[in-house]
Order: structure tokens, then sequence, then C-alpha cells
């Protein structure tokens, strides 16, 4: 069993030989007459502990140990470092790649605009959490991530996990909505990262889809249920989320931080009016979706108006302070913090 604990304790557990042991009143052991022998009997004095200090502790241990710590070793000594004062982006490397989320970016906001001819690109039941959403674990080679990584000249047996190649955001969006267990009803019978392209209907990855939709300029939503985004705080559920095309959100409940996240990443949470889910409306997924209210105001609506097909229905939105509004205004943070630098 593993524990924290200040050195002198792990080895009192250790001589005790459980953690269950109450150190103030059970012995750790019994000396050589038999006798308990207890933590007491052993912990220094601070007396003790300062005669060994004044001792043995010398200012030239730390001045002499530290003195070279940023000179490195031959292998830091013998790395190629690019001048410059920007950093130098491989287009080799599969493990960093200078991230898209400032492309094409002005310097004063685009204003903020109604959502049309959407389509849906998973549709969700309860409790989805960001370990649904986000890259996490092992990288499967049949997957978009691992086919990706194939066709960049890496083995499998290199693949490693989703965290170690988090700042790849071309093998991270590739994993999102990927998760093994994610059941999204538009693709029904199927489980892990399954749609359908519409209007056509072909079956096919989230990924794929969601790449095929770009490339018609078609815009995306997730529709789900109560509490989605619960569990932990994962950042690239968000970002796969917007980098996906994702411009909305709209679902029963969220969790808060995940709510916010997606916020920070551009992409509109909106919420049921209370006592309507996706299914009491009967949406299949299929229809084409326009969200309307957001355009030509000086503040976001606290409702919007959502059109599927010849369905209508209001929306609540979800973006909760005045923040994250600018946030949103602005595209997502980051472009927030760098138009301020700016």
């Amino acid at each position: 069993m593993n524990f924290l604990a200040s050195p002198p304790l792990v080895v009192a557990y250790a001589l005790a030989g459980s953690l269950h042991t109450d150190l103030l009143s059970d012995p750790l052991a019994k000396d050589a007459d038999g006798n308990d022998v207890y933590l007491r009997d052993l912990w220094p004095t601070e007396e003790e502990i300062r005669e060994v200090v004044e001792a043995n502790v010398r200012a030239e241990m730390f001045s002499d140990g530290y003195s070279n710590v940023f000179d490195g070793d031959q292998n830091w000594q013998g790395m190629h470092v690019p001048e410059g004062d920007a950093y130098a982006w491989s287009t080799d490397s599969t493990y960093i790649r200078k991230p898209p989320y400032f492309n094409g970016m002005t310097a004063e906001p685009t204003p903020v605009r109604d959502i049309s001819g959407a389509r849906v690109l998973a549709l969700l039941g309860d409790s989805v959490t960001t370990d649904h959403i986000s890259p996490a674990g092992t990288i499967s080679p049949k997957s978009p991530a691992g086919q990706y990584l194939q066709a960049q000249g890496v083995a499998v047996k290199d693949f490693n996990s989703y965290g170690s190649r988090r700042g790849n955001h071309e093998v991270m969006i590739r994993g999102t909505f990927a998760n093994v267990r994610l059941r999204n009803l538009l693709a029904p019978g199927t489980e892990g990262g399954v749609t359908r392209h519409l209007p056509d209907g072909e079956q096919m990855s989230i990924f794929d889809a969601a790449m095929r939709y770009q490339a018609e300029g078609t815009p995306l939503v997730v529709i789900a249920g109560a509490e989605y985004g619960s569990g932990s705080s994962r950042d690239w559920a968000a970002k796969g989320t917007t980098l996906l095309g994702v411009r909305a959100v709209i679902a029963v409940s969220y969790e808060r931080i995940h709510r916010s996240n997606l916020v920070g990443m551009g992409v509109l949470p909106l919420q049921f009016v209370e006592g309507t889910t996706a299914e009491s409306l009967g949406l299949t997924g299929e229809e084409v979706f326009t969200i309307t209210g957001l355009a030509d105001g000086d503040t976001l609506p606290e409702r919007v108006t959502v059109t599927a097909d010849d369905l209508e229905f209001d929306a609540i939105v979800r973006v909760d302070t005045p923040a994250e509004e600018a946030y949103f205004r602005h595209g997502g943070i980051l472009p927030y913090v760098l138009r301020q630098l700016l």
C-alpha cells in the first residue's frame, strides 16, 4: 500500500509491518529483551536533530551541488538549440505540432453569428463523462489516431499513449469522442467513436465525419442528456470538441467545469428548457439545425431559438458570467488573451 509520509514515518510503518498500526499507542516491535518499543522511544528530540544538523550540514554542500545545475550532462549539452525569439515548430514531430487555435485570427473579434445549417455529430444519452469525450489511454492501430501515426512512419510499438502525445492536435482530435464505451444514438447498435454522415447516412468514425463536414462547410452540434461532461476536468474534452468543428452543445445539464471549458474554447453550451429533452422533443439527430438570436446583440441573450427541420424550441444560453461572455465573443480564451496582449 502506498502513502505519503515523512521519511522517519515510512521507516516506522515498515518496522511495524502494517499501516493499521496506531503509532501513538501501538508498539512498533520488541527489543532483544522482549520489551515493547514505541515510536516515542525512537523519535529524536529537537536537540538531537539540531546537534546532527550542526555537525554535518555545511553551506558548501548546497553551493557545490548546485554550482553546475544549469550545465546539464553531455546529452543536454549536445542538443541543437534553434536561435530566435519564436519557437521553431517542427513539421516532422509526431509529439508536438503547432496548434491551430490562432489560424485565421484577426486583430478584432468577428461579431457573434447565428448558427445555420448545422448537422448533429453525436446524439448522446445521460452521464457522458469527459473520459468518454477526451482522448485517453492506449492508441489502437485501427483507430483514426493509429492510422495517422502509421502514415507518419510511427511503428505500432512506438505509439505510446494519448497522454504522451497531447501536444499533437492531429492525434488528439482523432481520439476525441473515440472512447470504446461511447454510444452515439445516431449510429444505433455501435459502440465507440462512430457516427453517420448526413444526409447520405454513411457510417464512419466521428473524426472522418467531422472532417467531411468541415470540407462541406457544415457546422456541427452535439446533443446530450443530463450531467454532460461529468468527471475530472480534461482540457482536451473541450479542445477536441472545437477542433472537430462543433459550434454548440445542447444538453439537459452540464458539469460546471466542462461547461466553462467549452465556453473557453468558443463552443456555445445550450441547455434544454426544464422538462424537455431530445427524446421528449422527438429529435433523431438527422435534422438540420439552426440556432438564432445570437447575432446583432450587445450582450448574449438568455435564450435562443433552435429550429430542427420543422420543430422549433427554446434553449437556455449557459454562458454564465461576463468574463465567459468576453471569452466567447473572442472565439475562446486563447484569442481573448492574445488580443489583450496585442
